[in-house]
């Protein structure tokens, strides 16, 4: 089992993707670590405009916990 600063635990990259779902748009993050991709739903908005906010927030927040290069 690793510690939360062990290497291994440190996201490669990270994208979100919004998703028409019954009516709704969900958006999903997805993390890529060394080992594993993990992928999830964070949220459901009524237009595609708000889940495309949402989503550039959640991605923009995610991208300034990735060591290294600004990713684009």
């Amino acid at each position: 089992m690793s510690s939360v600063g062990d290497s291994e635990d440190q996201a490669r990259e990270v994208a979100t993707r919004v998703i028409e779902r019954n009516g709704r748009f969900e958006v999903e993050i997805l993390v890529v670590f060394p080992d594993r991709c993990v992928r999830k739903v964070v949220g459901d908005y009524p237009t595609r405009r708000k889940a495309e906010i949402a989503a550039s927030w959640i991605c923009r927040a995610a991208d300034r916990d990735i060591e290294g290069p600004v990713h684009g």
